[in-house]
């Protein structure tokens, strides 16, 4: 199952150039003491930072889950009925 808080607190590794950059650039501003950059510290500062971008991905994220749950619900009212209901 999806565990949000074990994905919010990996570590970033620092594998292609912008995650480089972006992990750089979050150490930067927070300074953590361990000087681990995890994956909610990068979302806290693009908040701060690049509001457009998470709003612009956290509305297509809405409207994905809302489409989703709308064809969930036509597929169960249209689906076969089971007479043992």
């Amino acid at each position: 199952m999806f565990n949000e808080k074990e994905l919010l607190e990996q570590t970033v590794a620092q594998d292609t150039e912008l995650k480089n950059y972006i992990v750089d650039y979050v150490g930067e501003k927070l300074t953590p003491e361990d000087e681990n950059i995890t994956v909610e510290m990068v979302i806290g500062v693009l908040a701060d930072d690049f509001p457009e971008l998470v709003l612009a991905m956290a509305e297509e994220n809405f409207i994905r889950g809302y489409s989703q749950a709308m064809s969930d619900v036509i597929h169960e009212n249209t689906g076969p009925k089971n007479d043992d209901e």
